[in-house]
């Protein structure tokens, strides 16, 4: 059956703007790509492979610039229209276009985004379903693919204490019926991975909630995600996106280690990926490096929101990331595990409130792109000149001699282990690190 087309095609929201090519690092137009070479062979693997780039739906196209302080401040033309069905396909049609336009592969979305306003479960999943019809459509005829889709379980006043965790068995069920059907759609549209956004899921105050019961609720729903899954036959990951707080004060997702724990628990591991942000490990207390060498050492490593946060803000701002340095280095980490295989970069960023003019979507997504394209190349420049690889080899040469493989031998106990270091003299002396060393060997590689 074919697809519904788009009564758009002729419509041209960004009409300023031109498709924004590769140009190189002396271009001085801000329209383009001065990095970001998609067929540049890095590493083995085409630029645009390695990144698997992906444009979001909500920052992009469903925000105005409304904060809590203040009204929307963007005039969108896809905001204008007040028949809600109009308004979601001029939104929709406008979101191919920036696609084309920037020339990504990938877009991401939630449920909710792609659909008319809908009052009530039964017209949400009516939506939902007409949303996808549209989208793939729009995907036949742009190429474009999806990298993954979420349900909002989380902005809805019903979810206030959480979705798959809330206390009242009538509002898990609507969130289980939202998830299902979401997972659904996401698998129609060929979908690369389906991601559990646990926006609400936590607490605000162990005063009034069973920390015990709400997690093994967690646990069982995660299990009845997986297990449709497979009954569908979508071959994609199933993602979790760590986030220490914010709405809550504490939730069950606090970062990859904690997540871990959970699959743990619940026998999920393997099948339970992790969606990784840098703002929300920051916010975490973590590096954004440190997440991913942890999601890579459990063998969890997903897909990657590609933003930043501000260091004078504590909040989750979700600026696009331009720091090289702080994305080469969580390359560095990435890239020798194989990279994403499933996953990508999604730009889960937005334009500040003050830089309201359409065009500025465009400036804002092109400078991301490009600092990812830079950080790649720099990661390459690192990986292939072997010096972090050689000194950690070095400084764990140790454990592959005599002692070391002592210490691991399955059937030693303690005693025989510490009478083994008396009975030998083992006196254990210092190495440098070098910190300085490779900090510096790291900033003269950067692209």
């Amino acid at each position: 059956m074919p697809h519904p087309s788009s009564s758009y095609d002729d419509v041209s929201f960004f009409p300023e703007v031109d498709p924004i090519i590769f140009k190189g690092p002396g271009s001085d137009d801000p329209l383009s790509y001065q990095y970001y070479d998609k067929g540049r062979t890095v590493l083995g693997r085409r630029m645009e492979d390695h990144l698997r780039m992906a444009v979001c739906y909500w920052h992009t196209f469903c925000w105005d610039g409304f904060d809590i302080f203040g009204a929307g401040t963007f005039s969108r033309a896809w905001h204008q229209p007040t028949d809600l069905v109009e308004a979601a396909d001029q939104k929709m049609a406008a979101a191919f276009e920036f696609f084309e336009k920037l020339g990504l592969p990938y877009y991401c979305f939630h449920d909710v985004d792609i659909t008319p306003p809908s009052p009530n479960p039964d017209d949400l999943a009516r939506n939902l379903v007409r949303a996808a019809d549209h989208l793939a459509g729009y995907q036949e005829r742009s190429g474009k693919k999806l990298l993954w889709g979420t349900a909002n379980l989380f902005s809805h006043p019903r979810y206030a204490a959480g979705g798959l965790t809330n206390p009242d068995p009538e509002v898990v069920a609507c969130a289980l019926r939202q998830v299902r059907d979401c997972l659904n759609a996401t698998h129609q549209l060929g979908g690369a991975n389906y991601v559990l956004w646990g926006g609400r899921e936590g607490y605000d105050t162990l005063l009034n909630t069973d920390l015990r019961r709400e997690r093994e609720h967690l646990g069982r729903f995660l299990s009845l995600v997986v297990e449709h899954k497979h009954k569908i036959g979508f071959k994609g990951k199933i993602l979790i996106e760590p986030k220490p707080h914010e709405p809550m004060y504490h939730q069950y997702d606090f970062d990859t280690a904690t997540i871990y724990g959970l699959l743990k628990q619940f026998d999920l591991c393997g099948e339970v990926h992790v969606n990784i942000e840098p703002n929300h490990a920051t916010l975490s207390g973590h590096s954004f490096a440190h997440e991913i060498a942890t999601a890579v050492s459990l063998d969890m490593m997903g897909s990657i929101d590609i933003n930043c946060g501000n260091a004078q803000n504590g909040w989750d701002t979700d600026q696009f990331n331009l720091d090289v340095r702080d994305i080469t280095l969580a390359l560095v980490e990435l890239l020798p595990s194989g990279g994403l295989d499933t996953g990508g970069f999604n730009f889960d960023a937005k334009v500040r409130r003050q830089s309201s003019h359409p065009t500025d979507l465009f400036y804002g997504h092109i400078g991301g792109v490009d600092a990812l394209a830079r950080a790649l190349l720099s990661a390459e420049k690192i990986i292939e000149a072997g010096v972090l690889e050689s000194f950690k080899a070095d400084r764990y040469s140790g454990w592959s001699q005599d002692l070391g493989a002592k210490l691991l031998h399955e059937a030693a106990d303690l005693d025989h282990l510490a009478d083994h270091a008396s009975a030998n003299g083992v006196n254990g002396s210092h190495h440098s690190g070098r910190q300085e060393y490779l900090e510096a060997f790291v900033n003269r590689n950067l692209v």
